[in-house]
């Protein structure tokens, strides 16, 4: 492997705190701090556990249905899909059922796009030394068919996608990744992903989007453009904020700014997520090294930062930012809570940079060790998947 239920009851809001912060700025960012203190909220539903075991490798929910796909690999490699409301698995399949399976093949899941369809890379593994992974794309299209019934084949040879961004409004979706073979630079692929047709090929500069950098990617939906964070310091203590980056899908033209500075000498680390509200401009991130949480105006390249609830530390950063446009929220995988003794939290804000929520009892720190985790959202019936509290399980939970 290469890679990296009942509805909520209204919120009831204890306490709010809010003092700014007096960093100084970089790139026209107003860092500033929020201390909100909020109830314990949402609730935990069931606990889905992969047909045969096996560590789930990538996983999505249709965030305009019911459904759900995730791939694993545990005595066998397959696909699964199941019903987001339930956790209840609906068909295990896989194009290779009823064969013998290579050492080293595996399915990763992909994602959900447009039209509820789903992508699912089959990896028939190399030779070592000899001969690299091969990626073969099957789509569930839709995925309510329960059927392998099409092909993406991305115009790049040997391309491996390493992220998508979350798009299942529109047909032009955006993956990033590389090729298996030769030096060249990463790339961004733009797709028709139901229609296996494709758009630009934007091929990222060496220095800025190396994998070192820990790109990471989301989708401007109105104005056609990929909204990317990056670490130019590689995630070193004391070196400059992250980079937010747009992208043209159309001619690949990049722009870009510096993120809001963290405080104290150590810095903002490695961006670990990024969200974005097509709707509204604004973008989310989360840093390593500061707990810190930011939001943008990407158009007018403003920002300010807050800090993850009670004063948390760099074990305690933030991870997957996923963005719900609906109520306009920015819900963040926290692996070691900072709201609770022990376990996971998701900590849910709005989009002024104000704590709304905080979820609270997840366990997901040690459930992906080789696909990142992630947070899945149907905005409408406000119900959301993650990682654990096994590397075989995902836990559904409302918000």
């Amino acid at each position: 492997m290469n890679r990296l239920l009942m509805l909520p009851t209204c919120l009831i809001l204890l306490a709010l705190c809010a003092c700014a912060g007096t960093t100084t700025p970089a790139g026209g960012v107003t860092p500033a701090t929020h201390l909100t203190a909020v109830r314990d909220g949402g609730s935990l539903g069931p606990v889905l556990t992969a047909s045969g075991g096996g560590q789930i490798f990538g996983f999505d929910i249709d965030s305009n249905g019911n459904d759900g796909v995730l791939a694993a690999a545990g005595s066998q490699i397959s696909v699964q899909t199941f019903d987001e409301t339930t956790g209840k698995i609906t068909k295990t399949l896989g194009a290779i059922t009823g064969k013998k399976v290579g050492k080293g093949d595996d399915y990763v899941a992909d994602g959900i796009f447009a039209g509820d369809v789903g992508l699912v890379d089959f990896q028939k593994a190399g030779i070592p030394g000899q001969t690299p992974t091969k990626d073969m794309y099957h789509l569930l299209n839709p995925v309510t068919k329960n059927h392998l019934n099409g092909k993406w084949v991305p115009p790049l040879k040997l391309f491996n996608v390493l992220e998508w961004a979350p798009n299942q409004s529109t047909d032009t979706s955006v993956v990033f990744g590389y090729q298996r073979e030769g030096s060249d630079p990463l790339d961004l692929i733009v797709s028709d992903v139901g229609k296996n047709t494709f758009g630009k090929v934007i091929r990222l500069n060496e220095i800025d989007f190396a994998l070192g950098t820990q790109p990471q990617l989301a989708e401007d939906t109105v104005n056609n453009l990929a909204v990317m964070a990056t670490s130019p310091s590689f995630g070193a203590a004391g070196g400059p904020p992250p980079v937010i980056w747009t992208v043209s899908l159309k001619s690949g033209k990049m722009a870009h700014f510096s993120g809001v500075n963290c405080p104290g000498s150590v810095g903002c680390g490695y961006a670990n997520g990024i969200g974005y509200d097509s709707s509204t401009g604004i973008a989310c991130t989360t840093t390593e090294l500061d707990a810190g949480v930011e939001f943008y105006n990407v158009a007018k390249e403003t920002g300010n930062r807050v800090q993850l609830p009670n004063n948390a530390g760099q074990l305690e950063a933030g991870a997957f930012v996923a963005n719900d446009a609906v109520n306009g929220l920015f819900l963040i995988a926290q692996p070691v809570s900072s709201t609770s003794p022990t376990g996971s939290s998701i900590q849910i804000y709005n989009e002024s940079g104000t704590l709304e929520e905080s979820i609270n009892g997840f366990s997901f720190s040690n459930a992906s060790s080789v696909i990142p985790l992630r947070i899945s959202i149907n905005p409408t019936s406000r119900i959301g998947w993650v990682n654990g509290p096994q590397a075989d399980q995902l836990q559904e939970f409302s918000y």
